[in-house]
């Protein structure tokens, strides 16, 4: 049976809820606060989170304490797993329950992929692969053939929700596509895993 790569995202999850709340701790607009946030590269292959927040303040103008890295960064991993797309792991759980093959491919720092490996949706993945832990991260060549290696084979179905991630994935040979919703993707697998219907 063919495997099946998840991004986590706003594929499992939704875009991070707590960007609002973050930039108002800060006493920053959000506008100004997400042109700093989204400079993420570095943190998604390794880089800590004291680095990744001294970046962030190195465009705002001011400095993180360590108790602060530490708030900053609960209030941010929080927001991207409190509250997971329900369809998403709903079709997460099926796709289990069939016995179809499951893995995890997300470029995520290092504090993150330990507390998204706790989840409750991350038992249903025989393999959890986070950028941070490899150094290197999506579309990079080494990460598919990793990920491929990891699992033992490319026969993959690949949802990602960046189309430069996409590519990457269908240049490393997996056949790779565009997530738009978890509904699009239970009519996509509806063919080849069954009946996926919620």
């Amino acid at each position: 049976m063919r495997w099946i790569v998840f991004d986590f995202g706003e594929v499992i999850s939704r875009r991070n809820p707590a960007l609002p709340a973050m930039a108002a701790r800060l006493g920053v607009s959000l506008d100004a606060f997400e042109a700093a946030y989204w400079n993420r590269d570095a943190y998604d292959r390794g880089s800590s989170d004291a680095d990744y927040w001294a970046l962030i303040g190195s465009v705002l103008g001011r400095s993180f304490s360590a108790d602060e890295v530490r708030e900053m960064t609960a209030l941010d991993n929080g927001g991207w797993l409190d509250d997971p797309v329900p369809e998403t792991v709903a079709l997460i759980e099926d796709l289990a329950a069939l016995g179809v093959p499951l893995a995890l491919l997300s470029n995520a720092p290092v504090t993150f992929a330990r507390l998204a490996s706790e989840s409750s949706w991350a038992g249903h993945f025989r393999h959890l692969v986070f950028s941070g832990d490899l150094l290197l991260a999506k579309p990079d060549a080494a990460i598919w053939e990793h990920t491929s290696s990891l699992i033992g084979s490319k026969d993959v179905i690949f949802f990602d929700d960046r189309q430069s991630n996409v590519d990457g994935a269908l240049a490393a040979g997996w056949d790779a596509r565009l997530w738009t919703s978890a509904a699009a993707a239970r009519i996509e697998l509806l063919a080849e895993f069954g009946d996926l219907r919620a």
